[in-house]
């Protein structure tokens, strides 16, 4: 990516199987800074990179501006223009809650399907460019100062000078003749001696110089061979570039086309595309899951909505000069309350709005619309996660409607809305449409934890009793959150043994739940079996439980699949989280299986 990613971002990225047996690249980032939290959802992995880049880029923004305020404000504390800044910041919040469905009706919400693409040039240098600063440090040697060679002596100056007697005397002169001849070639052999060392000192001054000038262009050579190797692998690069750019860009045709046509998939990932380009105060959480029905052409939308304590109070900062401080003006609880119910009246009437003018293929015909509270309830102090409204909207009849000048409590129940007098107070309802839990597999189940002694050994015990254990405890597990978990017919033959039903929108779904009463340990055929059965059941996720362990095989394939693998010391603790204690001995169980036998 070539996007900057900083200390204050955290993304954990994983898959999940949707119902329709599709990939679902999900990411979970955070800003550190802003303390912001949200869940990016796609079926394509390029598209929620953007995703990713999108909004991290958008809260970098936000931390800036805030970075900013935050030293503007060390600078002006107790400053007026500090309180009007803070009041005007306070009233445009309250604003845009104020406006959250009018401010949809002036955007056109169908997705640009180019702005999609992506058309951004290969940006990474070609290293060859670097390669002459780089030859520029392999200098050349300087080129070597020879000695010169000596003059050659020169016998006029070893003539003899004669005197009138040597002249006469023949012996005197050949005396000073043969001491002549004596001192030139005693000069001479000396000169070819000098001649014969400069001559080598030379040569050895010229070797070194070609040997450092060979290094040099040798290693300019290995440079130019490197550097042509960078730039093979950086063409690589850049046509893999281009390669995938097109590919995803092909992807975004191939969407857009069958998008056209109401494929499912396409349909639904076009309308997550919709719903994430929706923008709300940053307060607002935006998380949801969506599926399509084409035969019916029926979306659901599971929404998960701000809770009141989301709700923006402040409305006014005033400087009180004597005391030197800041004065806050906020909501009374009532207005707060007021407001939490219109929002979420708009923000149901705004998400059926934006979908249904986005349908350029005429792909629903209706909108089933689940809005789900994450809150703490006032009653029992206890986090509760219900849905508060649901409601099912065709799309002729909505679009008669003028949202301009609409009261949207009325607008919501002419509409046959479901939901309490008072959203404030999260009361749940029951939604128009959900799970269906229905499995004509499902039998009566009973109990057998309590029957458990802390020396009994689960390897050795009943495969039906251990089944239902399973489900007991699986059960408790469940329950904290609403959920339930079923035991299906006894067949014994390593089916479904249980399905759970977890309600949360966002991360629940069915999960298929196996057991494996096994002395031995568990191999890969058993986890591929499993699998099958995750994607046969259209299930989101599935678990294998056994009183032994698995092999490295099953470790591996698992990895990477929404697959969770339980051996005995899991079981044992899970047992003990809720009050069970137990043991596993398989050589024990093996000693009684060979006895039985």
């Amino acid at each position: 990516m070539s996007y900057n990613y900083s200390s204050l971002h955290e993304i954990d990225e994983y898959t999940e199987y949707t119902r329709s047996y599709d990939i679902r690249h999900i990411a979970e980032i955070k800003h550190i800074g802003l303390g912001t939290y949200r869940v990016l959802k796609d079926l394509d992995n390029y598209i929620l990179d953007k995703k990713i880049e999108a909004q991290f880029s958008k809260w970098d923004e936000q931390w800036h501006k805030i970075e900013i305020r935050n030293k503007a404000n060390a600078e002006k504390e107790n400053n007026l223009s500090s309180a009007e800044e803070k009041s005007l910041e306070a009233k445009t919040l309250q604003d845009a809650v104020s406006n959250i469905l009018h401010h949809t009706l002036d955007i056109d919400d169908t997705v640009d399907w180019e702005s999609l693409k992506d058309f951004r040039k290969f940006k990474t240098p070609n290293p060859l460019n670097g390669l002459p600063n780089q030859l520029k440090k392999l200098k050349e040697p300087t080129p070597p100062v020879f000695r010169e060679k000596s003059a050659q002596p020169n016998r006029s100056y070893f003539s003899p000078k004669l005197s009138f007697i040597d002249k006469v005397i023949p012996s005197f002169r050949q005396k000073k003749e043969d001491k002549a001849n004596q001192g030139f070639n005693l000069a001479l052999e000396s000169w070819e001696k000098s001649v014969k060392e400069t001559e080598a000192y030379n040569v050895s001054l010229q070797s070194e110089f070609e040997r450092k000038l060979l290094a040099v262009e040798d290693g300019k050579a290995k440079e130019r061979s490197h550097f042509k190797e960078l730039e093979k692998e950086w063409l690589l690069q850049q046509e893999e570039y281009y390669v995938s750019q097109k590919e995803h860009n092909d992807k975004i045709d191939v969407l857009k086309e069958r998008y056209f046509s109401c494929d499912q998939r396409s349909a639904r990932e076009y309308c997550e595309m919709v719903l994430n380009n929706s923008e709300y105060p940053d307060s607002f959480p935006k998380d949801f899951d969506i599926d399509y029905n084409p035969e019916t052409k029926i979306l659901l939308v599971e929404y998960v909505l701000p809770s009141p304590s989301q709700i923006p109070t402040l409305l006014d900062v005033k400087y009180i000069a004597a005391r030197k401080e800041l004065k806050e003006s906020h909501l009374s609880e009532s207005q707060v309350a007021r407001i939490y119910d219109e929002s979420i009246y708009k923000i149901t009437l705004r998400t059926l709005h934006e979908l249904f003018e986005a349908d350029q293929a005429d792909a629903l015909d209706a909108i089933i619309f689940n809005g789900w509270v994450e809150a703490i309830n006032n009653a029992t102090g206890k986090l509760v996660n219900n849905c508060i409204v649901s409601i099912q909207s065709g799309k002729g009849e909505f679009m008669e409607i003028n949202l301009a000048h609409v009261d949207p409590k009325t607008c919501f129940k002419n509409l046959k809305g479901i939901g309490s007098s008072k959203l404030s107070g999260i009361v749940a309802v029951q939604p128009i449409a959900q799970i269906n839990k229905e499995d004509k597999r499902f039998v009566s189940s009973y109990d057998v934890a309590d029957r458990i002694n802390e020396g009994d050994n689960l390897a050795s015990m009943d495969w039906e009793d251990f089944e239902h254990l399973l489900r007991e405890i699986f059960g408790k597990e469940f329950n904290s959150n609403g959920g339930e978990v079923k035991v299906t017919q006894a067949s014994r033959d390593g089916g479904v043994d249980a399905i759970a039903f977890d309600p949360d929108p966002i991360r629940g779904g069915k999960i298929v739940i196996q057991a494996k009463r096994y002395t031995n340990t568990v191999g890969v055929s058993a986890v591929r079996d499993l699998y099958g059965t995750v994607l046969n059941e259209g299930a989101t996720k599935g678990i294998l439980v056994t009183t032994a362990d698995y092999g490295p095989d099953a470790y591996e394939f698992a990895s990477n699949k929404p697959i969770t693998l339980m051996n005995g010391s899991n079981l044992l603790y899970l047992l003990e989280k809720h009050g069970h204690k137990a043991r596993i001995d398989l050589a024990e169980a093996k000693r009684l299986q060979k006895g039985i036998n």
